[in-house]
């Protein structure tokens, strides 16, 4: 049955302008900052609601900017009209392994800067459904300092808002740093008035800051949360035949030949090769991605269960996704060679998103983890790239539980919308 408004109900005033609350509004606070430099924001059609938002805020703020909203842009001739400049070409501010550090070296000219607008998922659709974009020479920074956003979790302490890091940025590009920090007044302003009317206003409703879930404590073997600080993530990779292709079919077994290991407390690696005992599989150097002459240069099999043996303790706990890799090592060295308690996170991720996860690179994508931190390997090859994955997915698990904090900062109380 739907509820009906009362008859004295006044709509919220909202301001035309900054389009926030009139009890919240920021405008007093903005202040025109010009720039020889042309920004151009393209924000995510589900960012454009979000009432806490910063690119409205910085378009406001800069003259010389023009925002978009949408998804695919590659087809909109207004926004390649503005991009179309010859004596200022486009440039992507937006992290990737080909970015340059715009700090180190800096454009050589003046550019077009392009701003993604969203959260970390968003700003990866989004350039992976514009290739015209995509295309555009990168660059990127490492913020000087953690981000203001107090009122909004960002997925790592390296991860600023949109006008945080045009006030950077821009700084950087035109050789005034005290210049654009202006664009700050109206987001601390913002963020105060929010944190005010947190602590001022109870029952206010909870949305951009989502406090800690009960279900993920529920969800984590029981282990898990009484020890934390003995989670061990694992992955490995195996030499092995294809089997459905019947020319390539041998008798050889699957057999381990690379292990990567990270603990997630005190932040120590393993990372070991074995030497193939069996004929190396046409496919398994491009698979693994480490060449043939390295893996010809691994351990013998019995340093390798011993190097593994010298970095496991009994009471860890082994989290993995799925069990092949572990699977492969107990083949090697049946007795004492796993810890008791063994976790699938793919089976906890599962239940914790309700639904089918697909691979780690997914799951990320799922659950908005998107971001730099994920991109370094913390091992070689292709095992050193999923187990950075996993370890995400791992501290995020933990987090959502309420056992640990995110890498780098503390995860302030949950704020409403206002």
């Amino acid at each position: 049955m739907r509820r009906s408004l009362p008859l004295d109900f006044e709509p919220r005033a909202v301001c035309s302008r900054c389009e926030r609350p009139a009890r919240v509004c920021y405008c007093a606070y903005l202040t025109p900052v010009t720039s020889r430099t042309r920004v151009v924001m393209l924000q995510h059609p589900r960012e454009e609601d979000t009432a806490i938002g910063t690119a409205r805020m910085a378009s406001l703020c800069l003259p010389n900017s023009q925002l978009h909203v949408g998804v695919e842009f590659d087809d909109c001739s207004t926004l390649w009209d503005a991009l179309e400049n010859p004596e200022a070409p486009p440039v992507l501010l937006y992290p990737g392994p080909d970015a340059v550090d715009i700090v180190a070296h800096p454009p050589p000219h003046p550019v077009t800067l392009v701003v993604v607008d969203g959260t970390w998922w968003q700003a990866h659709k989004l350039i992976q459904s514009n290739r015209r974009i995509a295309a555009l020479k990168r660059y990127a920074f490492t913020a000087p300092s953690p981000s203001e956003y107090r009122i909004r979790r960002e997925p790592s302490v390296d991860v600023v808002s949109t006008i945080e890091a045009l006030a950077y940025v821009l700084g950087v590009l035109e050789g005034d740093a005290e210049k654009f920090q202006a664009l700050l007044r109206p987001f601390r302003a913002m963020v105060d008035m929010q944190i005010a009317h947190a602590t001022t206003i109870r029952g206010a409703r909870v949305r951009h800051r989502k406090p800690l879930e009960p279900a993920a404590r529920r969800l984590l073997p029981d282990v898990m949360v009484r020890h934390p600080e003995r989670v061990v993530c694992v992955t490995g990779e195996a030499n092995a035949w294809p089997y459905r292709d019947e020319s390539l079919r041998t008798s050889h077994e699957q057999e381990i030949i690379h292990l990567v290991a990270h603990r997630i407390d005190s932040g120590e690696t393993l990372d070991i090769l074995a030497k193939p005992r069996n004929p190396v599989a046409p496919n398994t150097p491009n698979h693994v991605h480490i060449t043939l002459d390295d893996l010809m240069l691994g351990m013998g099999i019995s340093d390798f269960i011993d190097a593994w043996r010298n970095f496991v303790h009994p009471d860890d706990i082994l989290c993995s996704w799925g069990f092949y890799a572990t699977s492969l090592l107990a083949k090697e060295a049946p007795v004492n060679v796993l810890p008791a308690s063994r976790i699938d996170v793919r089976q906890l991720t599962r239940a914790y998103l309700r639904g089918r996860v697909g691979t780690m690179h997914e799951a990320l994508e799922r659950l908005e983890l998107h971001g730099p931190h994920t991109s370094a390997a913390l091992g070689r090859g292709r095992a050193g790239a999923r187990l950075s994955q996993l370890v995400r997915i791992v501290e995020h698990l933990q987090t959502r539980a309420g056992l640990t904090q995110p890498r780098g900062h503390a995860a302030p109380d949950a704020q409403p919308d206002v």
